[in-house]
């Protein structure tokens, strides 16, 4: 059986002495061996403990809270790791997007441009599908309507309009894991209403006394009539379309009226 002293511990972490004595006295990580001379020994189940505290730590969470998760007798290490790479993965992409959205500040505040480029409202959308969109909302909106939310739009900064994209994103993958659940649950709702916030910003109509009840249960509909605007990793999802029309139906009679 290996054992490691303080320091060896501490260098491996690349943590202190003195945060490994803290964590002694708070009983969050106590040696396994103590010798005649009162130094203290790690072995390799320390070392796992250490790992998960510095991943907790990693994300924030206080070490008091640490200790009590870690002490659960229902604590699971693998899952606990799943989740931690899960969580510092999607930090990663965070920092990453942070660190492209600097770089585009700096080139911005050193060029001076900031408006969007009319084509690069549908960017990183296949040409028929941005196509489809520009067609079937002209069609049930107008042209006039169409024009407007893309003038509204072309007014944000690509940084800006980035992060609108990347939050409808992350809103309708939090409802596609809820499309077995009740539409008009409080969970679902909470997300309908943030997904109406961000639909009356990509029609340019936010702040507006016009809530668009019947406009917005009918982009809902539209959901359920054209599988295009429901696809998932390429494939149709009926289930989710109606899901969705139900749950944006139901907000828009219960809260828009």
């Amino acid at each position: 059986m290996n054992a490691y002293s303080v320091q060896k511990m501490a260098k491996l972490a690349g943590v202190s002495v003195r945060t490994l004595h803290l964590y002694d006295q708070m009983g969050l990580l106590k040696p396994s061996i103590r010798t005649e001379a009162r130094y203290r020994l790690y072995v390799e189940k320390e070392l796992l403990r250490l790992q998960q505290i510095l991943f907790y730590k990693e994300l924030d969470f206080p070490l008091k809270e640490i200790q009590v998760i870690l002490d659960n007798p229902g604590f699971d290490l693998v899952e606990a790791l799943l989740s931690h790479k899960e969580s510092l993965q999607a930090k990663q992409y965070r920092i990453s997007m942070l660190l492209e959205t600097i770089d585009k500040t700096v080139n911005h505040l050193k060029t001076g441009t900031i408006m969007l480029k009319p084509e690069e409202l549908y960017e990183g959308l296949a040409k028929e599908t941005a196509e489809a969109y520009r067609t079937e909302a002209s069609k049930k909106y107008g042209n006039e309507v169409v024009a407007h939310s893309e003038k509204a739009l072309g007014k944000l900064t690509k940084e800006q309009f980035e992060s609108l994209k990347a939050e409808l994103k992350e809103n309708a993958t939090a409802l596609f894991a809820l499309k077995n659940e009740n539409p008009i649950s409080e969970q679902t709702q909470n997300l309908i209403a943030k997904h109406y916030e961000i639909i009356r910003i990509f029609w340019g109509t936010s702040g507006l006394s016009d809530k668009q009840a019947e406009a917005y249960k009918g982009l809902g509909q539209l959901y359920v009539d054209d599988e295009r605007f429901t696809f998932i990793d390429g494939q149709p999802q009926p289930e989710y379309a109606l899901f969705l029309s139900k749950a944006m139906a139901y907000f828009a009679d219960n809260h828009l009226k």
